[in-house]
């Protein structure tokens, strides 16, 4: 403990910055952290599925920072990293390099999901031209030959981007499948994927989106436009749903309508505080929210389910009280529900 610890410390010591980007309302989570490190990837998968959170400790002091993967060998065996595409460039000290290379210290899977806008407005975070495509294909292909990942994804809720911009949805869709093939002819056993938006595919925009549920506004038929090694969404029920047990028990069952691929979430949440007004929740009802989710997917083959954050995050409501454990660190009931999931 003591080797890994000092090893974090001069890791530390070249971070440049982290940054965790506020949600809109429902429009999921988009992260950019910055560390470093060293070490091999190794695959740990020892349960049915991959059970993990995403890349999310109380700060990134060294402590805080050893105590997070400490803590994630408690709960699961898996952890994301999700930022802008171009850290997958960054040999030195970038977010993808260090959770890729901590993996075999910590016992752990990586899963590296690179993102190219911004939730909240649909906003490219550069152009998409030939010359950032270029960029974004040769720093994933690059990345998958170094350290032979057993996940990459590229795009987060990109469904998202198709409620924005057609077109831009549509040209990201043929350059997801041109680096697709990128990354599968420098390491064929990396499952390669991008991420949808679970709520916003099955036509739900009422509750905190601020629209309307029709299921008939449903997006599956997005799918699809990509090459896909399994089929992977972010959910946050708590967006559409004030109460855990207000979730229909078929929610997730649509799922195999449209694929017989492995399903994956990289995001799951639900708030556990009292806030906002006329969606309050609270600790029992994001342990509950837990407890469903596991029943409800149960006929799904699930590969990996992740977490939103280990501790509570500063992001905007109700994303900021989804920690398994609160910003002081204490642990919720959640964590231990989390922990014993099957």
């Amino acid at each position: 403990m003591k080797r890994k610890f000092f090893k974090i410390i001069l890791l530390l010591v070249v971070i440049t910055g982290v940054i965790i980007s506020g949600c809109s309302k429902g429009n999921g989570v988009q992260k950019k952290e910055v560390n470093a490190g060293k070490n091999q990837i190794q695959a740990i998968n020892n349960e049915e599925f991959l059970k993990g959170v995403s890349l999310s400790p109380k700060s990134f002091q060294a402590a805080d920072f050893t105590h997070f993967f400490d803590a994630v060998q408690k709960i699961g065996n898996a952890v994301t990293w999700s930022g802008d595409w171009n850290e997958l460039a960054n040999t030195q000290n970038g977010g993808p390099k260090v959770v890729a290379e901590l993996a075999k210290s910590y016992k752990y899977t990586p899963i590296i999901i690179a993102q190219f806008f911004t939730q909240t407005n649909g906003q490219l975070i550069r152009p998409l031209d030939e010359a950032t495509k270029q960029k974004y294909k040769d720093s994933a292909a690059a990345f998958a030959k170094s350290y032979q990942p057993k996940y990459i994804g590229l795009g987060i809720e990109v469904n998202i981007l198709y409620e924005k911009s057609e077109k831009d949805f549509n040209d990201f869709a043929l350059f997801y499948n041109e680096v697709y093939d990128a990354v599968k002819e420098v390491s064929p056993e990396t499952k390669v994927f991008t991420v949808f938006q679970m709520e916003k595919m099955k036509g739900m925009n009422g509750g905190l989106f601020g629209g309307e549920n029709n299921p008939a506004k449903g997006q599956w038929q997005l799918v699809n436009k990509f090459k896909l090694d399994l089929l992977v969404f972010t959910t946050y029920p708590n967006l559409i749903y004030k109460n855990p047990t207000e979730i229909p028990k078929d929610y997730y069952e649509e799922i195999k309508r449209y694929t017989d691929k492995p399903v994956a979430f990289t995001e799951i949440g639900w708030h556990s505080a009292a806030s906002p007004a006329g969606w309050e929740s609270s600790e029992s009802e994001q342990r509950e929210f837990i407890e469903n989710f596991f029943e409800l997917t149960k006929g799904l083959n699930k590969e990996m389910v992740i977490w939103s954050f280990m501790y509570d995050q500063k992001v905007i409501e109700p994303f900021n009280s989804m920690g398994l454990r609160d910003s002081k660190g204490i642990a919720r009931p959640a964590e231990e529900v989390w922990a014993k999931a099957k």
